[in-house]
């Protein structure tokens, strides 16, 4: 477990996998433990082959005081949670997740689970501290895409200290830009880090998560201090790669600090 104290950092598995440690809190994001060549499930008979070896895998993880989970729907986007992922994490670890999602990891034997609809919120406790997770709503896929798509979440986590916030940060999940996501600053307040997932993964030749012009979008509509890209690069239906996105923020003057984050790295989140 991370030392008690307000320290916040990310470690960074690849794909949207994430250690994160808020305070004295431990938090895991879209466990996905393929390997290189390995080949996740995304539905409808697609499927996508990684090109890059997960630098966390379950062996390595310390105690969890919770998953955050972006999406699932049937066997699909094993992009986010694999099938090692089923096979290997303690079904008993707090998942916080959309309803759709959580149905399926009931399914799959996983008895804690939080299903969160748009801006409902989850708490973990610990002493006098609190880590406050809120669900932001999100769109995979454009137009009618949407419809067949599945239910899918961004999380706003807050560390809350003697009833004061004392650090903020939004994960979009695998959401497309779309101006009310401006939400979130009307509804939680300013951001200390933007952790956005890129790739511009195209399914059936359509885009259905951020490519490099819609990150840079995000970052220009929230103004967070610091932004630290995850999901690109991973998969060979990611076709906007990481070096676009830099291009496209710095083409752009956008204020605050890129801080790109190497898989097996751990950075701090504090501006």
């Amino acid at each position: 477990m991370a030392e008690t104290g307000d320290d916040v950092t990310l470690t960074f598995g690849g794909t949207a996998t994430m250690l994160l440690r808020i305070g004295s809190f431990t938090l895991l994001t879209d466990p996905n433990f393929l390997h290189r060549g390995q080949r996740a499930h995304l539905g409808y008979g697609l499927r996508a082959r990684r090109l890059t070896e997960p630098a966390l895998q379950p062996t390595q993880l310390p105690a969890l005081d919770g998953i955050l989970l972006s999406h699932m729907h049937g066997d699909h986007h094993g992009d986010h949670w694999d099938r090692v992922a089923t096979r290997s994490l303690p079904k008993g670890t707090p998942v916080v997740t959309t309803p759709e999602a959580a149905r399926c990891l009931a399914d799959r034997g996983f008895t804690s689970t939080s299903d969160l609809r748009p801006w409902e919120s989850h708490e973990f406790t610990r002493g006098t501290d609190m880590l406050r997770v809120t669900s932001v709503p999100g769109v995979h896929g454009p137009g009618p895409l949407a419809r067949v798509l599945p239910q899918v979440m961004g999380s706003v986590v807050e560390l809350v200290r003697g009833g004061d916030v004392s650090w903020r940060g939004y994960i979009s999940g695998d959401t497309l830009y779309r101006p009310i996501l401006g939400e979130v600053l009307e509804r939680c307040g300013p951001l200390d880090v933007l952790i956005p997932h890129l790739g511009g993964t195209r399914v059936l030749g359509i885009t259905v998560t951020m490519d490099a012009r819609q990150g840079a979008d995000l970052v220009e509509l929230l103004t967070p201090p610091v932004t630290v890209p995850v999901h690109y690069d991973d998969y060979t239906r990611f076709r906007s790669p990481l070096g676009d996105f830099l291009a496209e923020v710095g083409r752009r003057e956008l204020p605050g600090e890129l801080r790109p984050v190497g898989r097996g790295e751990t950075i701090s989140l504090r501006a």
